[in-house]
């Protein structure tokens, strides 16, 4: 089955890097994963969008995603965003990098909505303001398409040493501190 994923994020949030993280921890479970971006105006703070294709056939498609299944958003205030919500299809997931939230998103083909404090995760463990990697563990946890093995060892193909350290944790904590309700 192919799950189609719609990241949305700011510039410098790391978008595209989870999306690539992602179908780098695909294939190591012997599945298949496509990543691409699609990029505005290039700078820190713009809206980025990208996405991803994951599925235990080959993907062939590398297109635009507009009916995803899987909704991730790395910056909190998108969370009510029409466009973020665009095409979702019924029985859809999101995954929102938000601490406040107490269910206050709502759409009619939203059924499981996933919460974690990727910021905050990120400042303790990196000092940075970037969740990217805090996200893919929650990923994994939430949709349940993934084990959080093949996300930590994906995550040696972008960083190393000390970094490559501290974003395994911050992706373990993602992982173990994602909340998820049914809706």
């Amino acid at each position: 089955m192919m799950s189609e994923v719609r990241f949305h994020g700011r510039g410098g949030q790391g978008v595209v890097t989870t999306s690539k993280i992602l179908a780098n921890a695909f294939a190591r479970t012997g599945q298949f994963g496509a990543s691409f971006p699609m990029f505005g105006f290039e700078r820190r703070g713009a809206p980025v969008t990208a996405f991803g294709r994951f599925s235990d056939k080959p993907v062939k498609e590398k297109t635009q995603i507009y009916n995803p299944n899987i909704l991730v958003v790395l910056d909190p205030s998108q969370k009510n965003s029409p466009a973020v919500f665009d095409g979702l299809l019924p029985g859809g997931m999101l995954l929102i990098n938000d601490k406040k939230n107490k269910g206050d998103i709502r759409h009619e083909n939203l059924r499981k909505l996933a919460m974690v404090d990727a910021n905050g995760i990120a400042m303790e463990e990196i000092g940075l303001p970037i969740p990217n990697t805090v996200v893919v563990g929650a990923f994994a946890k939430m949709s349940g398409l993934l084990d959080i093995d093949p996300v930590l060892e994906a995550l040696a193909d972008y960083f190393s040493g000390k970094k490559l350290d501290a974003n395994r944790v911050c992706a373990q904590r993602g992982f173990e501190e994602v909340t998820t309700v049914d809706l």
